[in-house]
């Protein structure tokens, strides 16, 4: 089959710093002559970011899902994987930490080698990467390993937030889900793994992290959660 669109979903807590910023990038970025959908989830935001989105659903094609409560990544992507229609759908931080300008390196393993899950890895390639934390390097690392270790699949950087998926897979595995935090990283790989015959790529991206001081949510409480997560999902979810 052809592919021919592609959806793009954006959670979004608290980021009116960079919000328009990664909306215009997304608006740019080249898709292969994919055409665009984007779904903007706004996830109980009580900074500007509401007013922001209403001033950019003026200047861009979006759909923004509105939830008046914060109830994690996991949940806002859950919602806007739901609201799909494209051929491929992917996933995009609202904090600039990941640049659109990759899109073309994300899509062509489902124009040319048939891909059915294509993730972006921020420890390969030769991209730019921002210099920062060694103990998060670190930590990714081991929970990478663990989980591919249950997983039986040599990713390098299970905790990417570029992930992209044939619309197909995740719209059906999309109401399974239970994460709704930093969990669905180790989740969605996990159902992912146990689909038959599914093939799986991981390409090289840039990465731009930010620190704790300029907006960075994720903390080692989350970490922590993501071992016991692996084990759940690989070893007690069907």
């Amino acid at each position: 089959m052809k592919l021919k669109s592609i959806s793009i979903v954006i959670p979004v807590y608290n980021e009116s710093k960079y919000i328009s910023h990664v909306i215009e990038k997304v608006f740019t970025a080249d898709t292969g002559g994919l055409k665009k959908e984007v779904i903007v989830v706004d996830d109980g935001s009580t900074d500007a970011t509401k007013d922001q989105l209403l001033a950019l659903k003026k200047r861009y094609s979006i759909a923004v899902l509105d939830g008046s409560v914060n109830h994690g990544k996991g949940a806002a992507l859950r919602k806007g994987f739901s609201q799909t229609a494209g051929d491929v759908v992917l996933v995009q931080d609202a904090d600039r930490e990941y640049d659109p300008s990759d899109y073309p390196l994300l899509i062509e393993p489902f124009l040319k080698q048939g891909a059915d899950v294509v993730f972006g890895s921020r420890f390969v390639g030769d991209r730019p990467h921002r210099v920062l934390y060694y103990w998060h390097s670190l930590a990714n690392w081991l929970l990478t390993t663990f989980s591919n270790m249950l997983t039986n699949l040599n990713l390098t950087d299970m905790e990417t937030g570029y992930k992209a998926f044939k619309g197909s897979i995740i719209r059906k595995i999309a109401p399974s889900l239970k994460s709704d935090r930093f969990g669905f990283e180790p989740e969605i790989i996990a159902r992912i793994a146990k689909i038959p015959s599914i093939k799986i790529y991981e390409v090289g991206i840039s990465y731009t992290g930010r620190t704790y001081e300029e907006g960075k949510k994720i903390g080692w409480r989350d970490g922590v959660r993501a071992i016991a997560e692996i084990i759940y999902y690989n070893l007690f979810v069907k």
